[in-house]
């Protein structure tokens, strides 16, 4: 790695850490000029392209999904850190079923499925857009169902 104060390319690396599912952050020192900087390393993942509903295909990429979660969360309790962890939990899922397509119906179900825990009126504002409630009904129908979830009721 090349220092980028005096472009020695003898460093050593001083601490690693993982950063995030597929990121690892490290601390180097030159053995030249001995100033310490920081690169990340992140693992090369094959591209996985989302099945739109009228069949274009899209390169996927998390801030959509995070544009979705954000509108869902407004003004609602729900911090930073839990974003990201809601994000990297998608997209681990998303890796993790090894498929190279996807359509965006699993995608918008692994966000309802999260939210439906994390925030319930977060959950039905990002239902209400990807089901296309079209009328008041829909809504009701949506929270009886997670009140009947809350009570146990089958």
């Amino acid at each position: 790695m090349e220092c980028p104060y005096c472009k020695n390319i003898e460093t050593k690396v001083t601490d690693s850490r993982d950063t995030g599912t597929y990121t690892i952050r490290r601390r180097r020192e030159c053995l030249k000029c001995n100033k310490r900087f920081t690169t990340y390393e992140y693992i090369e993942m094959r591209p996985v392209y989302i099945i739109k509903k009228d069949g274009r295909r899209e390169k996927f990429e998390r801030n959509k999904i995070k544009k979705g979660i954000m509108k869902a969360i407004e003004k609602r309790p729900v911090s930073h850190d839990k974003i990201e962890e809601i994000l990297d939990s998608i997209e681990e899922k998303i890796r993790r079923t090894g498929k190279e397509e996807l359509e965006s119906s699993v995608i918008g179900e692994y966000v309802m499925e999260i939210l439906k825990d994390i925030d319930q009126v977060a959950y039905i504002r990002f239902a209400s857009v990807y089901r296309s409630f079209t009328d008041v009904s829909s809504f009701e129908k949506e929270v009886k169902s997670l009140i009947k979830q809350d009570t146990g009721e089958i």
